[in-house]
């Protein structure tokens, strides 16, 4: 049964309540700790026994953090790169253009910068070089350094680690791997074929910081000391939240840890890009994800490839806020363009059809560095696996980004491996492609099979999931703070989301061009302010706008409002029922 008998909402979807398992458990809770019962519901969704709320609501690092030899080469990776430090030799750093990339770079330049050594960075560029080492560049990195680290990257390049003669090679990666592996000293990453899989949830930044604990370990059995890796865990914490990877386990104590350490203030570069983004408040995922990662990105998209990276490892401050202004004006140049993308392609997947198991479109001379937003765009709009590609000459080079429970990097290998692609890889929820002009449609209708098999397209829009029923007068700051406890929140991880019912709105007004601000309240005194973004793009805006006194149902995520220094309630709105179509 929907719940609160919402079967269909003012967004098309259908109200989910839920399992009567988890109520049973957070009763359960509620009895056995002082917890506030929607706390509780938080908790027991996330399936967190009565006797561990307590400890999940206070994640120590040093209990969750994995040994870092759990991960196959990790000790050689460690041993190779801290001989590179005692004996001086010439180290380069070869990331990838993403976030992802940069802060796993500016990881290594940071520790070797305090440890007194630098590096070389190289970053190459998405549109000549495209992703990943390339032979190139590779060859002639190797002609001047002893020890290549590759960083997000490197993981299926055994051709251009096999150009880097005279240099070794160690890599660092979380991308999925082949059967075999490039000929190097090193290839750690926790999606290799012969992991178990139990930190597959790692972004390459957090290979990274393990690589560096166990560079510390060596350094301290030799009765030496390294740099303070909790300072870190600011960069951790971006790529971790940039990168969608899932805030389960390890990766939500690396951000609870990162964010403390980023509201310090205390690394240039992210201090100059919290300003440039007018973050006024203490960093939360939400300014991670929203503002400052799309940023750092911004580079590698249509700029400068290694930009991010540089700033994240600057500790110039006047360095920092040139480029942070740099990255905010190119940002603002890639929303143009993926605008113009976005619509094109939602234009063309429509024509195609959004029914089938995968979403597409392709384009002549779309902007390589927008395709992967916008295939995030059309996977959202469709709750499909969605692939954009631009085509220039007789290739195209695209992105896509997959669904829960779709697989959409092993079916991107599966088509590279048959023949159907130039090249491909990626991840379970993100995967990139070069693709033969001649062969793209061939190549779609074969992916589309492979997910198809997964279960692709088989699920209309997405259900909206709630976690229990709220009263206004029950959501005060102090619930939203203990709740915020039990986060951070992201992929894997889904904020929790409240339904008010029954309530009359008593105020609304239209911000710019397409979002709501209003208030509601049960009749009782208690009243609360929400905010609607993107509320005019659908139906909600108007129906809410013109409510003539009708009652509602309304769903959304509390939050903290800061305003004039004060704080207050805040519901940021996602959806909305007539409460007079619908059975209490």
């Amino acid at each position: 049964m929907a719940f609160l008998g919402v079967e269909t909402s003012a967004t098309g979807r259908r109200w989910v309540g839920p399992d009567p398992a988890v109520t049973r458990m957070a009763s359960a809770m509620e009895q056995q700790t002082t917890l506030p019962p929607a706390v509780c519901a938080v908790l027991a969704r996330r399936g967190v026994p009565a006797h561990e709320a307590k400890g999940f609501l206070e994640p120590q690092l040093r209990d969750l953090l994995p040994d870092p030899h759990k991960l196959r080469d990790m000790q050689a990776a460690a041993e190779r790169f801290l001989q590179a430090v005692k004996q001086r030799q010439r180290i380069a750093i070869f990331a990838d253009y993403d976030v992802d990339g940069g802060t796993s770079a500016a990881l290594l330049l940071d520790w070797l910068r305090q440890m007194g050594r630098q590096a070389t960075l190289y970053v190459p560029d998405r549109i000549d070089e495209g992703y990943g080492p390339n032979v190139p560049a590779m060859s002639a990195l190797a002609r001047d350094h002893d020890l290549i680290v590759c960083v997000d990257c490197g993981t299926l390049s055994h051709e251009p680690i096999g150009a880097a003669q005279g240099a070794d090679v160690i890599v660092l990666d979380h991308h999925l791997g082949g059967e075999t592996l490039p000929d190097c000293v090193a290839v750690v990453n926790p999606n290799r074929q012969d992991e178990d899989g139990a930190l597959a949830h790692l972004c390459a930044a957090a290979v990274v910081f393990l690589m560096l604990v166990e560079a510390n370990r060596q350094m301290r059995a030799d009765g030496a000391k390294g740099p303070d890796l909790m300072a870190m865990l600011d960069l951790v914490a971006l790529a971790t939240v940039a990168d969608v990877a899932p805030l389960l386990g390890v990766n939500r104590a690396l951000v609870r840890q990162g964010l403390k350490v980023m509201a310090r203030r205390e690394r240039p570069g992210i201090v100059a890009l919290s300003d440039v983004a007018r973050m006024d408040q203490a960093p939360s995922t939400y300014h991670l994800g929203f503002l400052l990662g799309p940023r750092v990105n911004a580079g590698g998209r249509i700029g400068q490839a290694d930009l991010g990276a540089r700033l994240l490892a600057c500790q110039n401050p006047l360095e920092a806020q040139a480029m942070a202004e740099r990255l905010d004006q190119l940002n603002t140049e890639r929303r143009d363009i993926e605008n113009q993308v976005r619509a094109a392609a939602m234009a063309q997947a429509e024509d195609r059809g959004l029914d089938a198991p995968l979403v597409w479109a392709a384009g002549e001379g779309w902007h390589p560095g927008v395709v992967g937003i916008v295939a995030s765009r059309l996977k959202e709009a469709t709750n499909r696996p969605a692939i954009v590609i631009g085509l220039d000459g007789d290739e195209g080079k695209g992105s896509g980004r997959s669904v829960a429970g779709v697989d959409l990097g092993a079916a991107i290998q599966k088509l590279a491996a048959e023949g159907l692609l130039i090249k491909g890889g990626g991840h379970k929820m993100a995967a990139g492609l070069t693709v033969a002009r001649d062969k793209l449609d061939a190549a779609m209708d074969r992916l589309s099979e492979l997910l198809a098999k997964q279960g692709a397209g088989q699920a209309g829009p997405a259900d909206l999931k709630l976690d229990g029923i709220l009263m206004p007068g029950a959501a005060t700051i102090e619930l939203i703070q203990t709740i915020e406890q039990a986060g951070p929140f992201g992929a894997g991880a889904p904020a929790p989301r409240f339904a008010f019912p029954d309530v009359a709105i008593s105020f609304t007004k239209r911000i710019g061009e397409t979002h709501l601000k209003l208030s509601f309240g049960d009749g009782l005194g208690a009243r609360i302010e929400a905010i609607c973004f993107g509320a005019y793009d659908g139906p909600l805006g108007p129906l809410l706008e013109q409510h003539k006194g009708a009652r509602f149902h309304l769903a959304g995520r509390l939050e903290i409002n800061h305003w004039g220094g004060r704080q207050s309630v805040q519901l940021r709105l996602e959806d909305a029922a007539l409460a007079s179509e619908t059975e209490m």
